[in-house]
């Protein structure tokens, strides 16, 4: 059979990409190396939960265009983020907010806290910063830090703030009024079901072949007595492993996930999302996946977070854009623009961060370059 496309990777970018080809009448075969569709946004249900097997997705925009669209292929609640912080036996609202300082110092008003946070970095004499830590003790001052940023940092990263670039951190939000929304966006929540059924809708109308590299696919498919063929490959996949790392390997960081049903217990911490900002406490969060969508079941299902040092064959969650990365990656992308009839796409194939909205903006964009382009 001919294809359109062959898509390489079954996540948001890529089943994005392959609905609105499908509406443009394109065929599109998609591949993915999991056993399953819908890369890292996949849930399935446990115990009658939606259970975020790659960690907590929580979708927020501020794109009215793009809440409008994921809204055709799920009803979302209306689920509002607002963590905690555990830092030894102290519980703290998340994001910086009124209620994190009211708790941290015994003050209620915003002067108060402003003065407070003003006094320490004056007290620090900081000029300019050397390194992550320096950062931001200069924007948030010792107790904000030492308690909320430390330590979840260098767990994050694998190594001491001191040992981090001060550009990581460009800002720290603090919020000077009683608000643990963590996000400023108006559009917010979880879609009902949970998202592998959104991703499943939109890959309705093409082929899909899951537990299969695109290198197998490549060989088993030249193999073939009557192999497939395409006019064009989207890779959404690691960029440097498309080029098998002839510049070098990008670096990323890991996570390791261990889930937990707990069928006695109706509810275990209270919250979706409960941070812990220790460095000695070995994981980062604990998510609480029926709170997600305000679960009644009468067990739950907990999962917590584990960052680790990646290795190539490892999962990638989470690029390291300093500045070593981002001169190899711009090698990379170099060789990418000389390949014929391949893009590249999604949050591994071009070596960034993408929030869920960010990634269905960037698919549409596109696709729309494609159509353009014909």
């Amino acid at each position: 059979m001919h294809y359109d496309y062959l898509i390489v990777g079954t996540g948001l970018f890529g089943a994005c990409f392959a609905y609105e080809m499908q509406r443009e009448r394109k065929t599109c075969l998609l591949i993915d190396k999991r056993e399953h569709i819908a890369g890292n946004i996949y849930t399935e249900e446990s115990m009658g939960i939606q259970v975020h097997k790659y960690g907590a997705h929580i979708f927020h925009t501020s794109d009215k265009e793009i809440w409008d669209y994921v809204g055709q292929f799920a009803e979302f609640n209306n689920y509002i983020n607002s963590p905690l912080a555990v830092y030894k036996d102290e519980l703290y609202n998340l994001p910086f907010n009124m209620n994190t300082f009211s708790r941290m110092w015994g003050i209620r008003t915003p002067a108060e806290a402003k003065a407070i946070i003003a006094e320490q970095i004056r007290d620090l004499h900081i000029g300019e910063p050397k390194n992550l830590e320096e950062q931001a003790l200069s924007l948030a001052g010792r107790d904000v830090y030492e308690k909320l940023i430390k330590g979840y940092t260098e767990k994050q990263w694998g190594r001491d703030c001191t040992q981090l670039p001060a550009f990581i951190i460009k800002r720290v939000p603090l919020r000077f009024r009683y608000d643990n929304n963590y996000f400023n966006d108006p559009y917010q929540g979880i879609p009902k079901g949970g998202y592998t059924a959104i991703v499943e809708k939109m890959l309705a109308g093409s082929d899909v072949r899951t537990g299969i590299t695109y290198r197998d696919f490549l060989k088993e498919n030249e193999e073939s007595a009557q192999p497939c063929t395409w006019d064009k490959v989207l890779y959404t996949g690691m960029i440097d492993e498309y080029f098998d790392y002839c510049l070098g390997a990008l670096e990323y960081r890991s996570l390791r996930f261990e889930t937990q049903e707990l069928p006695d217990v109706d509810n275990f911490q209270g919250n979706a999302v409960v941070n812990y900002t220790e460095r000695e406490v070995p994981y980062t969060r604990i998510i609480e996946h029926k709170h997600f969508e305000f679960g009644t079941q009468p067990g739950t299902v907990i999962t917590r977070e584990y960052p680790a040092e990646w290795r190539r064959g490892d999962e990638p969650y989470y690029p390291v854009n300093d500045e070593k990365n981002t001169k190899l990656y711009a090698g990379y992308l170099e060789l990418a623009g000389k390949e014929k009839n391949v893009l590249f796409g999604g949050r591994l194939g071009q070596y960034r961060y993408y929030d869920m909205d960010k990634v269905i903006r960037a698919a549409l964009d596109m696709v729309r370059s494609e159509l353009a382009a014909e």
